[in-house]
């Protein structure tokens, strides 16, 4: 792979152990790479599923001192109240909307596409999911936030994804990105969507990482909104 281009490398991509009737798009978070998710992925692979981990382009990120890393968006904090990179934020999700496209006109529907990511990737895919055009199967949010949030509601006017479901899992001693936060954001989008479709998980003494717990949770969840079609 040439390392010198502008765009990032391919993702990394577990594929279904049978016809892919179903995919899901799952986003790392702030300088890490697909790789170590579509790892985690493996082990609760569910056969009719394929799993997709994009990686991160590089760019200087604020929060880190303008040090380049694998990044969706610049970050300038990790609070409610920071200032937000708004044309970033809308060009990663725009690029997110293209690979929900792509597996569409791979023959997999929109609403058997399920969105995901942990912390910054967790924050893109649920702002994607509010403001597609596409129908999606849910989103699993791990230790993260809603970016743009008081560009919501009417960023998500004509969603077709108010019905949508969410898990939401945020370990209760996350240093980073604060459990309140994520709690808060909960709340958000049960403002948003219907709030019976909006879980939220809380995790004993996990800091900013999953857990195996939080996995087996994923797994269920995963398997719920996208089970397996007849014609496999």
């Amino acid at each position: 792979m040439c390392g010198n281009n502008m765009s990032a490398p391919l993702p990394a991509i577990v594929p279904a152990a049978r016809k892919a009737t179903a995919a899901v798009i799952f986003l790392h978070g702030l300088g890490d790479t697909g790789h170590g998710w579509a790892e985690a992925f493996e082990g609760i692979r569910i056969p009719h599923v394929k799993y997709i981990c994009p990686h991160a382009p590089t760019m200087p990120v604020s929060l880190n001192m303008r040090m380049s890393m694998p990044s969706w968006f610049d970050i300038y904090g990790l609070s409610p109240e920071a200032e937000e990179d708004e044309a970033g934020i809308k060009r990663a999700s725009e690029n997110v909307k293209a690979m929900i496209d792509q597996e569409v006109k791979n023959g997999i529907p929109s609403h058997r596409i399920l969105l995901g990511g942990f912390s910054q990737g967790g924050a893109l895919s649920l702002y994607t999911a509010l403001t597609s055009q596409q129908k999606l199967a849910g989103v699993v949010a791990l230790s993260c936030w809603l970016p743009l949030r008081k560009s919501f509601p009417e960023a998500a006017a004509n969603s077709p994804n108010k019905d949508m479901h969410v898990l939401q899992c945020h370990g209760d001693s996350d240093p980073l990105v604060p459990f309140v936060f994520g709690a808060q954001t909960a709340e958000k989008m049960k403002s948003l969507i219907n709030p019976a479709n909006v879980t939220f998980k809380s995790y004993r003494g996990l800091p900013h990482s999953a857990c195996p717990e939080e996995m087996i949770d994923i797994k269920r969840f995963i398997e719920k909104q996208l089970p397996a079609v007849s014609d496999e």
